[in-house]
């Protein structure tokens, strides 16, 4: 697909894998519009890394997901909208449900009316696979069941029903991207490679993790945002969902393993229990079958872990004090 010139909007814009997406779609020359969140401080999350010539071709809308009037004026004129604005934190989840209904479900419904009012070219909207829960079988093909294992995951399960009902009811040209566990710069540490990595980094005298057994299928940002544009530019993919990961399983004491083993330190793991699920809520084993991907699409990934624990260690040694390491135990 040729991006030069093309309209397009990226919701969640301030966000982990929404600012790669974003820039990447900046220096393809297409004509972004993103929306951040808004706040006081203006402030526009990860946006404001971006380098001045880039920042130049992306045109900025602070606001909220949940607008729906706002959302209706964002969406028109849009060639293609990549929707990414969620939230994600699975512990905030079972804390707060009411606000990942409002943000997931009704932001999401929100985006899909407005696209189907303006008659958008193509919609790709964001899932995860956390909609999956425990697996069944692996590795996990689109068509595993689908299993709401948090309140989080939850809100996302409905949201890509949503996402599917508008297809099917209106003809909308929507396509559904399923990442599997996207790592890379920029992750909070509420995420388990950058919560390892900076911990090690600062001179953590323990790691304070959760659980050590679940295994996940790690994908590179750059990876993932490469799915992301391929699922776009595929006019096969409308009312498709796509896997994005990798194909490997790794466990999580595996990821401490190598982490340590890169930095070239270590430390003993020490439970924090405020990051253990509750026993029905874990997810026990995520493993892409990316099969699909790579027939439709002709994505696959091109960064091993072990390639993206580098590159990925390497942004946060630059920016390790914007991770509050000061609440380390070092």
């Amino acid at each position: 697909m040729n991006w030069k010139k093309t309209r397009v909007l990226v919701t969640g814009a301030g966000g982990f894998i929404a600012s790669h997406l974003t820039e990447e779609l900046a220096r393809r020359g297409a004509k972004v519009r993103a929306l951040v969140r808004y706040n006081s401080r203006n402030q526009w999350g990860f946006l404001d890394e971006m380098d001045e010539g880039l920042a130049k071709r992306v045109e900025v809308w602070p606001g909220d997901i949940t607008d729906s009037a706002y959302v209706a004026e964002l969406v028109r004129g849009q060639d293609v909208v990549f929707h990414l604005a969620a939230l994600i934190s699975i512990p905030y989840s079972y804390a707060a449900p009411e606000s990942f209904v409002a943000v997931n479900v009704r932001g999401t419904l929100n985006v899909l009316e407005a696209c189907r009012r303006h008659k958008t070219a193509k919609l790709v909207h964001t899932s995860t696979s956390e909609v999956y829960g425990t697996a069944r079988y692996t590795p996990i093909d689109e068509g595993h069941p689908l299993q709401g294992q948090s309140p989080y995951s939850a809100s996302k399960i409905a949201a890509d029903h949503m996402a599917d009902s508008y297809h099917r009811s209106f003809g909308l040209p929507v396509a559904i991207a399923r990442p599997f566990n996207t790592f890379g710069p920029r992750q909070s540490a509420r995420a388990v490679i950058p919560t390892v990595l900076t911990q090690l980094l600062a001179g953590a005298k323990s790691l304070r993790l959760g659980s050590l057994g679940p295994a996940r299928d790690f994908n590179y940002v750059a990876d993932t945002v490469e799915g992301f544009l391929a699922i776009a530019a595929e006019p096969a993919t409308v009312g498709q969902v796509v896997n994005i990961g990798s194909g490997r399983a790794v466990r999580i004491d595996e990821v401490v393993r190598l982490s340590q083993k890169l930095l070239g330190t270590r430390a003993p793991v020490v439970l924090d229990r405020a990051r253990v699920r509750p026993a029905n809520s874990e997810v026990r084993m995520l493993l892409c079958d990316n099969r699909k991907a790579r027939k439709l699409v002709g994505w696959k990934p091109r960064f091993s872990l072990e390639e993206g624990l580098v590159r990925t260690a390497d942004y946060l040694r630059r920016n390790l004090r914007r991770y509050k390491t000061h609440l380390y135990n070092i």
